[in-house]
């Protein structure tokens, strides 16, 4: 028996709810494909943290900008598997897969794709980035999953809008908890042995957006009315970005305060220039915020063939991560030995706008693999190891 709901049948809600999730990770993963060409071929122009508005040019600032939206959006879509995967899994089996991939993660940063960003092992410094953060996230809420709802929600708002409250706290080099707040909170170099480790994803405001994520999962049920999850996702966009503008504009909470330079382009990037590592309370608003309007719009126009293209590659997002990363190394590597070094000690694009037709062509070289693969994985369900990838 099919049951119908705003001239949609069960079958259609679940295609298109699905759907637009994947839709939405793999449209972030192309912009992520974005900003990792840039780090390998416009990486002799290197930006701050949150990039300086008044030494970075307008070109550089949006291209970066523009992969600001996909760690907040692709770890709140992680919370979000996570509740679709509990819908045919108890709390304990849930719990245990989030651990297991969590660790498979963690496990994968420190080896291959460390590997695949310095071209060697071990590589000088273990940069411990989103990879690593997703995994520890995941480990996390593991055990906050058990939580009552309220009480999970609350928690997550908590740290996402509280978390800039501690930023002028520190813990020095040699105190009691100095690792675990570089982990959680405080971007540093750390010295075990001879191995050094770079925390460049410090954890705790990721936290607060996984667990979000995981709180949304009811709006995605089997019984909900795609309508309904519509309006609400439209809802909180909307809410969440009046609310950025309001905060940003009054500059007294959430980031770094902006400046009002001699040009009003200098004033805007100021304005959109946010903070990373750790994310700050409006960046992570404003991302958010973004990626639930876009939800609702890669849901509404599941037929079109751009939604379609955007799902192949985000239902392969690990396989497409490592394979990406790969491939960039490669490129540059045989790019290096032709042409050697063009700014100090770089192989560099002439301009920025190189990143993105360079992109572009990797875009469409990469899509055949990833989709084989997105393919592969869902005709082989049974295949354990498949599901971490």
């Amino acid at each position: 028996m099919i049951s119908k709901e705003a001239g949609f049948s069960q079958s259609s809600v679940l295609s298109d709810r699905l759907g637009s999730i994947d839709a939405l990770r793999g449209f972030v993963m192309i912009l992520m494909l974005v900003d990792h060409m840039r780090e390998t071929f416009y990486l002799h122009a290197q930006v701050s943290d949150p990039v300086d508005a008044l030494t970075t040019s307008p070109e550089l600032f949006y291209t970066r900008l523009t992969s600001a939206i996909c760690a907040p959006v692709f770890i709140w879509l992680t919370g979000l598997s996570a509740w679709l995967y509990s819908q045919k899994h108890s709390k304990t089996e849930t719990s245990k897969f989030l651990l297991k991939r969590g660790i498979f993660l963690v496990f994968l940063e420190l080896t291959l794709i460390v590997f695949l960003w310095a071209g060697k092992y071990p590589p000088d410094m273990f940069f411990l980035q989103v990879i690593w953060c997703i995994g520890l996230c995941m480990i996390l809420l593991a055990g906050l999953i058990f939580l009552p709802p309220l009480a999970l929600i609350l928690l997550a708002v908590s740290i996402v809008a509280g978390h800039n409250l501690l930023s002028g706290f520190r813990v020095e080099e040699g105190a009691s908890f100095y690792v675990l707040w570089a982990v959680l909170y405080q971007r540093e170099v750390l010295e075990v042995g001879s191995i050094v480790f770079r925390t460049s994803y410090p954890v705790l405001p990721w936290v607060g957006v996984i667990a979000l994520g995981y709180s949304a999962g009811p709006w995605f049920s089997n019984g909900s009315s795609p309508v309904e999850r519509q309006r609400k996702l439209a809802t909180y966009g909307v809410v969440g970005l009046f609310l950025f503008f309001i905060v940003r504009y009054l500059n007294f909470y959430g980031d770094s305060p902006w400046i009002a330079g001699e040009e009003a382009a200098t004033t805007l990037m100021s304005f959109l220039s946010l903070t990373k590592y750790p994310s700050s309370f409006l960046f992570n608003l404003s991302m958010i915020s973004l990626g639930l309007l876009l939800l609702v719009l890669f849901e509404k126009f599941q037929d079109r063939k751009v939604s379609q293209v955007m799902s192949d590659f985000g239902a392969a997002p690990m396989f497409f991560y490592a394979f990406h990363l790969a491939v960039l190394k490669i490129i540059y590597t045989i790019a290096y030995s032709i042409y050697g070094p063009s700014d100090g000690t770089y192989l560099s694009f002439p301009s920025v706008g190189y990143i993105w037709l360079a992109s572009a062509v990797m875009v469409l070289a990469l899509y055949i693999p990833t989709r084989w693969f997105a393919k592969y994985k869902q005709a082989h369900k049974h295949v354990e190891w498949l599901r971490y990838f």
